[in-house]
């Protein structure tokens, strides 16, 4: 039974990159099986181009997909690390997609007569229009928060930019008939655009539709320490949602969730009372400071639950480890509270670094676990009280050695803080011996 636990994931993760891989190459294997018909000499540099051209469309399709939130493929990965590789695989799709022309100008310049907009083919016009769409969505994704754009109008435009892009880029490459002339080849292009496009109404229309018919209200809203205030809510007309300890979920909040404007938060009840789910969220934004203000009795719905950072996935291990840093501990305490109803006799340690002892969210709740749990806490200060005796400054591998056990592969890591810090410990884990399997890791910031 081990075995199969700790084989399947790896087997289905790599299930999925491959089908991933098949998907963009899949044009290169139509060129190379099914070459078109030449009618004139064409050029190594021009076939390459082409080639570039045909991957980064299809990259730019197959993001529709690494967003629809797919919990076959976030249970595989989690949610943080899809949504990286979609940054990651967005930015080479564009310099692909640039690189197409860039190359075809080169190797060709009377080609650069394609620019001229108004007297150019319909197909080189659909070229311009998509990369001019494409330029947009990358400039105003990397530099969104330097540009000051609100983030529910972002991902709006988000959308429409990327739309634009593959039906636009789709065109031009039907159109373009020496590689696509046969209607077999169109219609296989055609499809792979017909699903992007599907996975985007299910995010938008479907998905909205299934949310809207679970709702929640809330129940209450609890200030915490640290500028936390905890939004407790019940599922009205159904059972609640079944989650595991350390997951996520989106929140729209007093609003239609069609209008597509939800934020992601962290759980931080226990997994054993779906009936009753309490969200930890700190003030440190235009909506976030708005949670102290919310009314019982407020409408919500939510898409979820996702993320696999819980203890649920390592049920073998000999104890975890958990390393937060502020309102890092949200999900850490969901997996310490539901450990707790479960009687679990593991060996736990949590290291907490915070500004000040008055920062220590959820702190009276924690102590509290230490008569139900066989739990070590370690706080780590950054600014004291002058009667402190305990950990100060930072988080790193001298503190850590101190206090995580002696032989590092025993345990599971948790990490959930800043960037900063996570990289920081990250490291650390690895040079006292901590296994890279081991190790976990939350970013709580994901847009």
């Amino acid at each position: 039974m081990r075995s199969l636990l700790i084989k399947n994931p790896v087997v289905i993760g790599a299930s999925w990159i491959g089908a991933y891989l098949v998907i963009i190459l899949f044009p290169l294997l139509i060129l190379l099986f099914y070459p078109p018909t030449p009618n004139e000499q064409r050029s190594f540099w021009l076939e390459f181009s082409v080639a570039l051209g045909f991957i980064g469309l299809a990259m730019m399709a197959m993001q529709f997909a690494l967003t629809a939130r797919i919990n076959r493929v976030e249970a595989s990965y989690g949610i943080d690390l899809i949504l990286q590789f979609h940054r990651y695989t967005s930015i080479v799709a564009f310099f692909f997609i640039i690189a197409h022309p860039v190359i075809l100008f080169i190797d060709n310049p009377q080609t650069l007569q394609l620019l001229n907009f108004l007297q150019a083919p319909w197909r080189a016009r659909a070229a311009v229009i998509a990369t001019l769409a494409l330029v947009l969505l990358i400039v105003t994704s990397i530099w969104r928060k330097q540009l000051n754009i609100p983030y529910e109008p972002w991902r709006t435009a988000h959308g429409i930019f990327a739309v634009i892009a593959v039906a636009f880029g789709l065109g031009h490459a039907l159109g373009v008939s020496n590689y696509l002339g046969l209607f077999w080849k169109g219609v296989i292009w055609t499809g792979i655009a017909v699903a992007a496009f599907w996975l985007l109404i299910y995010v938008r229309l479907i998905k909205p539709w299934f949310m809207l018919k679970k709702p929640y209200l809330v129940e209450t809203v609890v200030p915490q320490r640290g500028d936390v205030w905890n939004l407790v809510l019940r599922p009205r007309g159904h059972e609640g949602m079944r989650f595991q300890p350390g997951q996520f979920a989106w929140i729209t909040l007093q609003i239609s969730p069609f209008r597509m404007r939800e934020h992601p938060f962290s759980i931080a009840s226990s997994a054993e009372h779906p009936e009753s789910i309490e969200f930890g969220i700190k003030a440190v934004g235009d909506f976030t400071n708005t949670i102290k203000d919310v009314k019982p009795g407020t409408k919500a719905y939510l898409d979820g639950p996702y993320g696999v950072f819980t203890t649920d996935r390592y049920e073998n291990t000999a104890g975890f480890v958990f390393i937060a840093g502020g309102i890092g501990i949200t999900p850490i305490l969901s997996m310490l509270v539901t450990l707790a109803e479960r009687n679990d006799e593991r060996p736990l340690l949590l290291i907490y670094a915070s500004k000040t002892w008055e920062d220590v969210t959820y702190r009276e709740q924690l102590e509290a676990l230490k008569d139900k749990l066989d739990l070590t806490i370690v706080h780590v200060l950054r600014k004291p009280p002058e009667d402190w005796s305990g950990e100060t400054g930072y988080v790193d591998k001298e503190l850590l050695q101190r206090y995580i056990p002696k032989r590092p592969a025993t345990r599971n890591y948790f990490i959930c803080a800043a960037p900063k810090m996570m990289d920081a410990v990250e490291v650390a884990l690895h040079e006292l011996g901590a296994p890279v399997t081991n190790v976990h890791m939350e970013h709580y910031n994901l847009v």
